[in-house]
């Protein structure tokens, strides 16, 4: 007993020996990326080990990223020295388009990746092991051309989409159909939509008549938002359409809005805290009488919110707050509340909550009469209610080994 001790003492210590060794080759990690395929990062990212944990590495990666003018995404990575390397800070910026397939936008971070790690990777000794590679460009004749954008940042899309499935009761198919135009510059940026919407839903009861339940929506909508200055933007919102869910066989609106960013602009991937307020002319036609006996209105009305978003190395906050009401009745208002965030607490535990509540005084196009138990249960058309919400919370407690940098895809876990 005491010979299969030591052997099995033996055998852990050499374990942890070698473990120790291959540690000392490699800069460990800790990456803060939701978006990111960290799967293929681990296994294509040389002389690197992830740990679980950011108090026990050596370089922080930090991920944020938001949408660009040409449908795409501008990334930040944030580059964090820890311990040795504290005084390594900096960070990358690169854009993808919307082209990009999901396989060149994670060659494209693991690129950029590379790129910020060369100044810690040098400080670690690895010097002899990386190459330097710089690509000329091409002149002619001493002139170089600047390249010349046929689109005029002009960025358009058009797709269709079916969703079909069923079973021997029942069957449901939804069509989609949508187009889009977005000019993103500077001082401006513009954007364009068509949406359409038809669902159908056949429901097979023995001895009963088949039921058949339909919903269809189309709206247009154009957005045009300006830059003031590095606080403040201006616009207006225009939005026509007809809903079944709603009773609008036609409804138009147009409202100008002024907003306040507390941050500046060039800040918005780390934080934001905006003030926008909206006002403007609404017109709706019904398609069955509503509870104020109106087959068509014509209304103003105005909205106040205020939206706020952290993004830093202990997690997360994003938050929002929204007034709306109609000129004419202030008791016909909305109030909007929104919180989301997933925030680091201490090492290995973090803390997330997601969820908005709205009290809606405002559901002037309810129509006039009683829906019928299919209809209410099929959610064929809004239905009267004074508030609704959704709302959750967890958190997440992680311990055991500080590495993490093996991928197993076997069986999918």
């Amino acid at each position: 007993m005491k010979k299969i001790t030591l052997l099995v003492a033996v055998f852990l210590l050499s374990q942890n020996l070698l473990f120790s060794q291959e540690k000392e080759t490699k800069l460990n990690l800790f990456i803060t990326c939701n978006f990111c395929d960290v799967s293929y990062v681990k296994q294509n990212l040389e002389y690197a080990e992830f740990v679980r944990d950011q108090n026990y590495a050596d370089v922080h990666l930090f991920f944020r990223n938001q949408r660009n003018g040409s449908g795409g995404r501008e990334y930040e990575i944030e580059f964090i020295g820890q311990n040795t390397y504290k005084d390594f800070q900096g960070k990358i910026t690169f854009s993808t388009t919307s082209d990009n397939t999901s396989d060149e936008i994670r060659k494209l971070i693991l690129k950029n990746i590379r790129f910020g790690l060369i100044r810690y990777w040098i400080k670690a000794g690895f010097k002899d092991k990386l190459s330097l590679k710089i690509t000329k460009p091409k002149v002619n004749a001493g002139i170089v051309k600047e390249e010349v954008d046929a689109w005029n940042k002009w960025v358009f899309r058009v797709g269709a989409q079916g969703f079909f499935m069923g079973q021997e009761t029942y069957k449901n198919r939804s069509l989609n159909f949508n187009v889009s135009a977005r000019r993103v510059t500077e001082k401006n940026k513009f954007s364009f939509s068509l949406n359409f919407n038809d669902n159908k839903s056949v429901f097979k009861l023995d001895g009963m008549e088949d039921f058949v339940s339909k919903n269809s929506s189309k709206n247009a909508s154009i957005s045009n938002v300006f830059s003031i200055n590095d606080h403040w933007s201006a616009g207006f919102f225009a939005r026509a359409g007809s809903s079944d869910y709603d009773n609008k066989d036609l409804y138009a609106s147009f409202l100008p809005a002024i907003e306040y960013n507390f941050f500046t602009y060039k800040e918005s991937t780390k934080q934001q805290l905006k003030l926008a307020y909206k006002v403007g002319a609404m017109y709706a036609n019904y398609t069955e009488k509503t509870v104020f006996n109106k087959f068509e209105e014509y209304l103003w009305n105005h909205d106040l919110s205020l939206q706020g978003s952290v993004y830093k190395t202990w997690g997360t906050i994003n938050g929002s707050i929204s007034y709306e009401s109609y000129l004419h009745d202030a008791s016909l208002n909305e109030f909007s509340f929104s919180l989301g965030t997933n925030v680091r607490l201490f090492k290995g535990f973090s803390f997330n909550v997601n969820g908005d509540y709205n009290i809606t005084n405002n559901q002037i196009s309810l129509p006039a009469g009683n829906l019928s138990v299919e209809e209410i249960l099929l959610r064929q058309q809004q239905i009267k209610s004074g508030y609704n919400y959704f709302f959750m919370a967890g958190i997440n407690y992680t311990f055991g080994s500080r590495f993490n940098s093996v991928v197993n895809p076997r069986f999918g876990f």
